[in-house]
């Protein structure tokens, strides 16, 4: 998966000590070196340190996704309505000013879930393949691999600096995923929840799971791989179960 790790696992070095800091700088330039020194699975203060990060970030930058917040709940909106006509407009605007209130701590919930699940996932998945990982241990690949969430946030919003309110009429329309060459309001549900999982950032993490896997699990590369690719696929079933409701 990577030389970095090849090195880590050859001449499995003493791990050295280092802060969070330098863990959330080293993950994007020397990943192995921070699984290889977390190995004894130090996972919640880096996951606090994770989600008070990434809240605050969509915190400062929510205004610049405001186009695509008045979007989604048009869309949203009439889809409820077509749902539940006794609705009424009074309703839904207090269920709006309810989510924009309290939108990074639903946030925040939202990627402890995703984050803690992605863990346990990797766990269950890595005993198929004899990973020796710990369960704690897991989970702090799934942290430490969530790490480049931070900058999707940052990319997002930099995007809603230069792009017209116009042509931002959907979360996807600041991703850097196939969904965001699909109309919202004319593709298929499925085939937006399908292609929204081809993403630079979600790659971008499961690699960095198949590498703390690699790293942690003792497992070989082939292997780390096919489990990081098998929690991919799992982690998109609640999106693709969601749309198929739709």
């Amino acid at each position: 998966m990577s030389g970095n790790a090849e090195a880590v696992r050859d001449v499995e070095p003493a791990p050295t000590k280092a802060g969070l800091w330098e863990d959330f700088v080293d993950i994007f330039y020397a990943p192995s070196s921070v699984f290889a020194r977390r190995a004894n699975g130090e996972w919640g203060k880096p996951l606090v340190f994770l989600i008070i990060a990434a809240a605050v970030l969509v915190f400062l930058t929510k205004n610049l996704m405001q186009p695509i917040m008045d979007a989604e709940f048009a869309r949203q909106s009439a889809a409820a309505m077509r749902r539940n006509p006794s609705l009424t407009a009074d309703q839904l605007q207090s269920g709006r000013k309810f989510f924009e209130t309290f939108g990074p701590i639903f946030f925040a919930v939202i990627l402890t879930i995703s984050v803690i699940g992605t863990g346990f996932v990797i766990w269950l998945v890595g005993k198929l393949f004899d990973a020796k990982e710990s369960v704690a241990a897991a989970l702090m690949i799934a942290v430490y691999s969530e790490v480049p969430r931070t900058v999707q946030i940052i990319v997002q919003a930099a995007q809603g600096l230069i792009m017209s309110p116009e042509s931002m009429n959907s979360a996807n329309s600041v991703s850097l995923n196939l969904a965001r060459f699909l109309d919202p309001d004319r593709a298929s549900p499925v085939a937006i929840a399908l292609a929204s999982r081809v993403d630079v950032f979600t790659i971008w993490v499961t690699v960095l799971l198949a590498i703390g896997l690699y790293v942690v699990g003792k497992i070989n590369r082939q292997q780390a791989a096919i489990v990081a690719v098998i929690t991919w696929v799992i982690g998109g079933l609640p999106g693709l179960f969601g749309a198929l409701r739709a």
